[in-house]
């Protein structure tokens, strides 16, 4: 590599519950720089799911955080090409890379779902994904079941 590797950015902890978890997700959830907004959907959001799981033991923020759990997938498959054949090696991924690929689908399949507002639909989602369901879930299972299929190429690892 011809340049040094950038530096990882400081990433701030969010004003409400002091994590900085949090604050990942409200940046890859922005638009356009709209930091505040952005803020507004998730807490409503969680405003919403606390109010629909009343009967559950967790804070609404727990709540998000194991259905966060519940969507990360652990092996990914990536092409790699040997012999003018490109084979889908399983591979397992980095913790970083984990967290941010829950966060992204999360977010990708509230946008998709219908409803009224954003913090409705990932609301949903926060919902389903908690109760081991919905398109983010299913993704992951997808990614599992994938490289499963292509164990055999396991060997291949770089």
């Amino acid at each position: 590599m011809r340049k040094a590797k950038p530096k990882k950015r400081v990433v701030l902890p969010d004003p409400v519950f002091n994590d900085k978890k949090v604050s990942k997700f409200v940046n890859h959830l922005m638009f356009d720089g709209k930091k505040n907004a952005s803020y507004e959907i998730f807490y409503a959001a969680l405003e919403t799911v606390k109010e629909k799981m009343a009967n559950e033991e967790k804070s609404a923020l727990e709540i998000w955080k194991q259905a966060l759990d519940n969507i990360t997938p652990q092996v990914e498959v990536k092409s790699r090409r040997i012999g003018g054949a490109t084979f889908q090696v399983p591979m397992e991924i980095r913790a970083d890379r984990k967290e941010s690929i829950s966060m992204k689908n999360m977010i990708i399949f509230a946008r998709k779902r219908g409803g009224k507002g954003m913090s409705d639909k990932l609301a949903a989602e926060i919902m389903d994904a908690y109760n081991n369901q919905g398109g983010a879930f299913k993704r992951k299972e997808d990614m599992h079941r994938m490289a499963e299929a292509n164990r055999a190429f396991a060997h291949f690892r770089f």
